[in-house]
C-alpha cells in the first residue's frame, strides 16, 4: 500500500490574450565561469514562448537584475501586467516589490518546479542547458559565446504549443 497523497488537477494559468503582457523569469545558475559570467537570466513571454537569455554573474543584486531587465526587456517589449518567477529573493526584495507596485504589474510567485505556474520557463532551461552541453561540451567555459546562438535556436525552434 503506497502512503503518497494523491495529486490534485493541474490548473495551469489562464493563457495571455497578447504578447509580452505575461513573462516569466528564472535563473540558470551554477555554470562555470566564462568571461567573467556564470549564470544567466532567463526570460520568456508566455503566450509567444519567445526567450531571452541575459548573462549574469554573482553575486548580483535586485538592482543590477533590474537594470539589466529595463535594458534587455523593457526596451524591447514594454511592461509586463504580469511577471512569473519562483521565490527567489531578487524578486522578493522590496525595491521590486516597491517596481511592481509603480507600475502595476503583478508578481505571480510560485515554488521552484512547480508545474502549474512555471513549467514553462523550467523546460526552457532544460532546453538550453541541453543546446549548451551539446555545443560547448568539449570546452565549457565558453557558453557565454554561444548563448546569443542559443536564444536564436530556441526562438526559431518548433514549439508544440503553438504549432
Amino acid at each position: 500500500m503506497e502512503h503518497t497523497k494523491v495529486p490534485g488537477l493541474l490548473q495551469p494559468l489562464p493563457v495571455p490574450s497578447q504578447a509580452w503582457e505575461v513573462i516569466s523569469l528564472d535563473f540558470v545558475e551554477g555554470l562555470p565561469t566564462s568571461n567573467r559570467y556564470n549564470a544567466i537570466l532567463v526570460v520568456i513571454d508566455k503566450f509567444s514562448k519567445y526567450g531571452h537569455f541575459i548573462t549574469i554573474h554573482h553575486p548580483y543584486t535586485a538592482l543590477h537584475i533590474a537594470k539589466l531587465f529595463l535594458d534587455n526587456i523593457y526596451k524591447l517589449h514594454g511592461l509586463p501586467r504580469a511577471i512569473i518567477s519562483d521565490r527567489d529573493h531578487i524578486f522578493t526584495s522590496t525595491l521590486w516589490q516597491e517596481l511592481f507596485r509603480l507600475t502595476d504589474t503583478q508578481l505571480l510567485m510560485s515554488s521552484a518546479y512547480h508545474p502549474q505556474t512555471d513549467g514553462q520557463t523550467e523546460r526552457l532551461n532544460q532546453c538550453l542547458e541541453g543546446f549548451l552541453k551539446c555545443t560547448v561540451h568539449s570546452c565549457p567555459k565558453q557558453w557565454s559565446k554561444w548563448l546569443s546562438v542559443a536564444e536564436f535556436w530556441y526562438n526559431m525552434n518548433y514549439h508544440s504549443a503553438l504549432g
